[in-house]
């Protein structure tokens, strides 16, 4: 669940971005998995959806292989755009911090490799 203002809008990565509606400082908490908000799905379940629902699965959210399940964002979170040089980093696999001072209306970014065990196959598909 992102815990600061955001907004989307055009990127100049990729499609729409996600972007800073206030200004975030360094160390602040910026994402956070909350449960009962945010979701993971188990392989076995994974599974049993529909293509549709497993394509928008597979797009907007991220694989933890040793889990075996993957994790959904419901809110605008899932439009991080990946950088090498994120201004959002993860602490954990459930907590991101704001790696410097970011600006209001600074676009968001994150390293997918950092959280997502399926990042170098997603990023070959842009």
């Amino acid at each position: 669940m992102l815990l600061v203002k955001t907004y989307l809008g055009k990127s100049k990565i990729h499609g729409l971005g996600l972007f800073a509606g206030e200004f975030i400082p360094k160390g602040k908490l910026v994402w956070e998995f909350v449960p009962g908000f945010d979701f993971m799905i188990k392989d076995k379940d994974f599974k049993k959806l529909p293509d549709v629902a497993k394509s928008f699965v597979l797009h907007f959210g991220y694989y933890e292989k040793n889990e075996k399940r993957h994790v959904i964002n419901p809110d605008n979170a899932r439009f991080f755009n990946h950088s090498k040089n994120p201004n959002v980093i993860d602490l954990t696999k459930t907590k991101s911090i704001a790696k410097r001072n970011i600006k209001k209306d600074e676009e968001l970014t994150c390293n997918y490799f950092d959280f997502d065990d399926e990042a170098g196959f997603k990023l070959s598909k842009l």
